[in-house]
């Protein structure tokens, strides 16, 4: 049972700062030149919270980014610039954009509420990649310093009769927040306090399995969180008797989180392409020469990126493919069916479906010789969002090969995560990113 809760949020106060110059993408979507800019844009920015730069002299657990961002928060609360609703509430949070690479333009909508915090094995949440232990041992330190929730889980729920769109949106949504993100997302958020309407989504959500788009390392963080600090005995009442209203038995057992249906025609997942780099006796004509007993080698003529895409997506419909990009040369791998079955035997028909999965186990791992371990450190790897980003690493000589990607499907993910199964990490992009700092969860 999927269990939702409103919530008393902090807010960033409009009065004194421009919520555009405040705001944030995710923490781990956060560039050096971006944290730069954020910086630079406001000095109440929240990118100064969950992604502080380090000092010269900072020392552990007494001063560093974990204990300044506890201390910016509080004086930020105190000066007024962080307050706190007074009466709890639910947010209904839409987002236009448009889709990179067609210029097609979406409405992705959505709502932010607190969500239960549950194990996986309880089969309510489910994750479809894994999670590190770096970023997790990251984001505890944070929340211990700060207790407070910055940025929403984006969680995924299947609703074909479209509950929330039509309870919170249509001419009922009147935005008290709208800003155009730096990748020119329009974001509106309209606050929600009305029960009935709160109750409303709470049954309709009750039924519901979540899957995390976005956000595992924050989840299962939280979820830690809040076993620690689970109290003796729970408290058999989860409702505000004042309002009528469901509420978290204690805080820690929540975390924020933003709720979008996956059967309305607002998600999109973009591919993340991979770069390999530092591989000392990387030879290009020998790799693909050995790719070509497992995938059939097209060479690409030109330098078009946008043509050659749409090469890979043409291709993609009948099987997995790639575009390799070494040194000038460009070329479309297209797999053969029989040989990839057989070099792929023992892996999942569902991993097997994945053009990530190939590409780690035959590509990655087999032919170039990375280890998985050197996989999941990125010791070998980067990765890229736009294409003629990653090429330009080959073609600047600061990587040896690129590899282009289509997007994972969205029933991919679907099936994946329903069968407890997990994918090589950065297999999905969801764009755009939910924005971090519209609605804080301060437990305190």
């Amino acid at each position: 049972m999927a269990r939702i809760y409103p919530f008393r949020a902090l807010r960033y106060n409009t009065m004194d700062v421009a919520i555009a110059d405040v705001v944030t993408q995710p923490y781990d979507k956060i560039t050096p030149s971006m944290q730069q800019g954020y910086y630079s844009r406001s000095p109440y920015n929240l990118v100064r919270l969950i992604l502080g730069l380090p000092e010269l002299f900072d020392v552990p657990g007494q001063n560093d980014v974990y204990t300044r961002a506890a201390r910016d928060m509080a004086e930020w609360r105190s000066k007024g610039i962080l307050y706190k609703e007074n009466e709890p509430c639910i947010y209904a949070y839409q987002q236009r954009y448009s889709v990179p690479g067609t210029g097609e333009s979406k409405w992705r909508r959505s709502f932010i509420a607190l969500g239960e915090l549950l194990d996986y094995q309880q089969g309510v949440v489910f994750r479809h990649e894994q999670t590190l232990e770096k970023p997790r041992t990251d984001r505890m330190r944070l929340l211990q310093a700060t207790r407070a929730h910055f940025g929403p889980i984006f969680m995924l729920y299947s609703d074909p009769a479209l509950t929330v769109e039509r309870t919170l949106f249509g001419s009922r949504f009147r935005a008290e927040i709208e800003l155009t993100d730096e990748f020119g997302v329009l974001h509106q958020l309209a606050r929600v306090s009305e029960p009935n309407i709160i109750n409303i989504l709470a049954a309709a959500m009750a039924d519901k399995k979540l899957i995390i788009a976005d956000g595992h390392h924050r989840y299962e963080t939280a979820l830690e969180y809040g076993k620690v600090h689970a109290p003796a005995k729970l408290p058999h009442q989860e409702r505000n008797l004042s309002n009528s209203l469901p509420a978290p038995p204690y805080p820690e057992a929540a975390v924020t989180m933003t709720f979008v249906n996956m059967d309305a025609d607002g998600v999109t997942i973009l591919p993340t392409h991979r770069v390999v780099h530092g591989l000392p006796n990387f030879d290009a004509k020998d790799f693909l020469t050995r790719a070509e007993t497992l995938f059939e080698i097209r060479p690409l003529e030109g330098t078009d990126t946008e043509t050659h895409l749409k090469a890979l997506a043409e291709a993609g419909k009948s099987g997995i493919a790639f575009v390799a990009v070494t040194g000038s040369k460009r070329s479309l791998l297209a797999s053969r069916p029989d040989v990839i079955t057989q070099a792929l035997a023992g892996i999942s028909d569902r991993q097997q479906q994945l053009d990530v999965v190939t590409l780690h186990v035959l590509l990655l791992e087999k032919l170039l010789g990375i280890s998985p371990a050197a996989i999941q450190e990125e010791t070998n790897l980067r990765y890229f969002r736009d294409a003629n980003e990653a090429i330009e690493q080959v073609t600047e000589s600061v990587a040896n090969i690129a590899f282009l990607l289509n997007p994972c499907a969205l029933d991919q993910v679907r099936e994946i995560a329903f069968a407890g199964d997990v994918m090589p990490q950065k297999s999905t992009d969801f764009y755009p990113k939910l924005l971090s700092g519209l609605a804080i969860y301060a437990m305190d």
